[in-house]
């Protein structure tokens, strides 16, 4: 199966999609109201967490997609599909604020590795949209000492960005 043969099945079957995308910010909203006050405590905060990456996985996904689709395919704004392109990411933006309400997101566990992978992900996309732009003619053109400041500077991004991934609390 293909990515789009998944969005095909997607948008044929809009009942699932919209189940699960409204499903966690409700969810969100009731363990708010069931630990109000207690979300940092030990079960509260594992369930939050859990609710963040099912938002954040197909959010970060659908922000990233749409930032490919629109940079390297051209694909058009009047073509986004509501189901795959937008509402995970309304999704995610309602479930982190519902979640924010009730406790510090910085005391969920793993929340910042997000972060991290935000980064890589966005300075990977970065590199690339720039390669797709650049000719190779181009290139020489540009004096070498700014062509190694740009590599260095991706290095870094890149490490420091792979360092808040792989760090323990």
């Amino acid at each position: 199966m293909t990515l789009q043969e998944l969005f095909d099945v997607l948008s044929n079957n809009p009942s699932i999609t919209l189940f699960y995308f409204i499903a966690l910010p409700l969810t969100a909203y009731l363990c708010g109201v069931m630990g109000k006050g207690e979300g940092h405590t030990s079960p509260w905060k594992y369930v939050y967490c859990v609710l963040l990456y099912m938002a954040a996985i197909p959010g970060i996904f659908a922000v990233f997609l749409n930032v490919y689709l629109f940079l390297f395919e051209r694909q058009s704004v009047m073509r986004m599909n509501l189901f795959t392109q937008v509402l995970p990411i309304i999704t995610m933006l309602v479930t982190f604020f519902i979640i924010r309400k009730n406790v510090d997101l910085n005391l969920i566990p793993g929340f910042d590795r997000l972060s991290g992978l935000v980064m890589i992900v966005a300075i990977v996309i970065g590199l690339m949209w720039i390669l797709d732009r650049t000719r190779i003619f181009a290139i020489t053109f540009i004096p070498f000492q700014y062509v190694i400041l740009i590599l260095i500077a991706a290095i870094v991004g890149l490490s420091f960005g792979w360092n808040k991934l792989s760090s323990t609390r």
